[in-house]
């Protein structure tokens, strides 16, 4: 069941109009996230926080933080570097969408 609905989330964000100027492929950023945060958004450890049906809003503002320097975390940086404004939003709202 969660499968289903980590998959339906993922078709209605590559399926949404695409914005002109985007220039990066969703499916792979989310695939990265997933290598921890698992591909419905679930931790595969306790130490790793679930991002399923998290507020998008709060789910950007970390991402934001963390590429910051602001939230400090080695690894969460590290990913973060390279996030464009455009792909935070996309990755937060699609978390956010996601079944907890």
């Amino acid at each position: 069941m969660r499968s289903t609905a980590v998959c339906a989330a993922l078709l209605c964000l590559l399926a949404a109009p695409a914005r002109a100027e985007q220039k990066y492929d969703l499916a792979k950023v989310v695939a990265e996230c997933a290598a921890c945060h698992g591909p419905d958004g679930v931790g595969n450890d306790v130490e790793i926080p679930n991002l399923a049906g998290q507020h998008d809003r709060y789910l950007y503002l970390q991402l934001q933080h963390f590429k910051s320097g602001r939230r400090p975390h080695k690894e969460m940086r590290y990913e973060s570097r390279h996030l464009t404004d455009d792909e935070m939003q996309d990755l937060a709202r699609y978390y956010s969408q996601l079944p907890r």
